[in-house]
């Protein structure tokens, strides 16, 4: 609850900092909504024999805030779905497994614009489980399980570093993709290496002015 509350704390700041760098600037802050893909995988468990990706979407709002000529800071609110697929092997049978993690994430990103409608972005992203279901089939017979209680044995808030890019074909219109590398284990208790959410996503922004 504090980390949510953390999280919320940096988005309400950040929105009360617009509306003060609204009033002295000659940029105004600009409001938007976006969406897309994301292409989401967990850092490399030894146990796991075969990895791959995961296809998920993300979508929500964002406030763009102009604090020198070329610098911006974008926060974020998303829904955003992580997890990823993997196959392993126990005692001769082959599994295939589908982990499909929920968050609310807040991304806070650091934007330069190298050109007016071309900019890069860096910065910290936090996220709060809203759901984890993991999908287990045997591939031998074709059963299958889902744990629905999944979410028990993950830690609820996750914390990564994005980095991207974006390019606006217009004032209001244009397209963007960025990296998001986990920083904190998902697992509660991990006594491997820290096993980490994983996500490209690329998808398009809309401002409104």
């Amino acid at each position: 609850m504090k980390k949510l509350i953390l999280g919320l704390a940096v988005t309400a700041s950040s929105l009360a900092f617009a509306q003060q760098t609204q009033k002295s600037s000659s940029n105004p802050v600009t409001f938007g909504v976006k969406g897309g893909m994301n292409v989401s995988s967990l850092s490399k468990d030894e146990g796991l024999d075969d990895q791959k990706s995961k296809i998920g979407f993300n979508a929500g709002v964002f406030a763009n805030i102009p604090v020198a000529e070329s610098f911006s800071i974008q926060p974020e609110v998303l829904y955003s779905q992580y997890g990823s697929k993997a196959d392993y092997t126990v005692l001769g049978t082959k599994f295939s497994s589908s982990t499909k993690l929920d968050y609310i994430t807040v991304p806070v990103m650091f934007q330069y614009n190298l050109i007016p409608n071309l900019f890069v972005e860096a910065g910290p992203e936090f996220g709060f489980m809203v759901s984890a279901k993991n999908k287990i089939k045997n591939e031998n017979n074709g059963n299958s399980t889902t744990s629905d209680n999944y979410k028990d044995d993950l830690k609820t808030f996750n914390f990564g570093i994005g980095l991207g890019a974006g390019y606006y074909f217009t004032q209001n219109f244009g397209i963007t993709a960025r990296y998001v590398a986990g920083v904190t284990d998902i697992f509660k208790d991990n006594s491997g290496d820290a096993i980490r959410n994983n996500t490209f996503q690329v998808g398009l922004a809309y401002k409104f002015k």
